[in-house]
């Protein structure tokens, strides 16, 4: 299968050169790291160490591939999606943090657009090296219920042949408003204390954590997306503790004096809950202060 990875950053690139073991991969992300790559290879290291050599671009203009795996930052998704309805692509597959990146896909692209999920870890150590920080899994499922779910399971299938553990969803809204519960809770609060991933399963961190996820998961009931405050607490906690010595990406943002994708996660938990009369406090005063930082740095809209 030929497949464009589009974003390579520390998840592109991982999952980009995994899938480069078994397919025809082409990465698109930004220099030096795509200058290294080209010159020498992709490292990867950490759960495994092996060495790939998929092809690196910074431009994905024109591009022809079967599969197109996004995951560029939530705010550049619309600029991704001009670029990749000029070229030739079968399949577009979202692995991107937020809400809204697959609408925005399916406004500008004609081929099925799959949500995804994934828990797996990884970091940019440096150009041409990505760090493999914990197995995870990844989640698919069509956006448009239209969409062939052969598609899905052909995606599914080209993923575990390079040795991702792979399953595909029937309810890919599910599957994003529950990983949305979780970086509403992670996200905004580690890089707001500036404190790695497993503070805020403890206090006092994890009342504010907590407390933004079981919001989230009001405003995904009236959204009509069954998840409980419970199943909220729980999620947060287990993801905090599994990951507990990695950053959140929003946490690596702030630390890099970058804009962060606080939009299509607190921001969307909160503009969601006005659309259905419902209130968000915490999101909403999280999203403030987020975009505050933004502002004062000069990273904001």
């Amino acid at each position: 299968m030929d497949v464009l990875v589009f974003g390579a950053g520390s998840l592109g690139s991982l999952v980009g050169g995994l899938l480069a073991t078994a397919h025809d991969v082409t990465l698109v992300g930004r220099d030096p790291h795509v200058e290294a790559v080209r010159d020498d290879g992709l490292r990867i290291s950490g759960v495994e160490t092996l060495e790939t050599l998929p092809a690196a671009t910074t431009d994905g203009s024109g591009a022809s591939a079967d599969l197109a795996v996004v995951t560029v930052k939530a705010y550049d998704t619309a600029t991704a999606a001009h670029t990749l309805a000029a070229g030739d692509i079968g399949v577009v597959c979202s692995l991107q943090n937020g809400m809204g990146n697959e609408n925005v896909l399916s406004d500008h692209l004609d081929a099925p657009v799959l949500a995804g999920a994934t828990t797996v870890g990884a970091r940019l150590e440096k150009p041409g090296h990505v760090r493999w920080l914990g197995h995870g899994t990844v989640t698919l499922g069509p956006w448009r219920p239209a969409d062939d779910v052969a598609t899905v399971e052909r995606v599914v299938e080209a993923f575990e042949a390079a040795g991702l553990d792979t399953d595909a969803t029937a309810d890919a809204r599910a599957l994003l408003w529950e990983k949305l519960v979780v970086n509403a809770g992670i996200n905004p609060v580690t890089a707001l204390a500036r404190v790695e991933n497993g503070a805020v399963a403890e206090p006092p961190l994890s009342d504010l954590a907590e407390t933004a996820a079981v919001e989230a998961a009001r405003i995904a009931r009236a959204d009509g997306v069954s998840l409980s405050a419970a199943e909220a607490r729980a999620a947060v906690e287990t993801v905090a503790r599994a990951t507990a010595r990695n950053r959140s990406s929003m946490h690596r943002d702030v630390a890099r004096g970058r804009r962060t994708e606080i939009g299509a996660i607190n921001g969307y938990v909160a503009e969601r809950a006005s659309h259905l009369d419902r209130s968000a406090p915490v999101n909403r005063a999280l999203t403030a202060l987020i975009r505050g930082w933004e502002v004062g740095v000069g990273v904001g809209d």
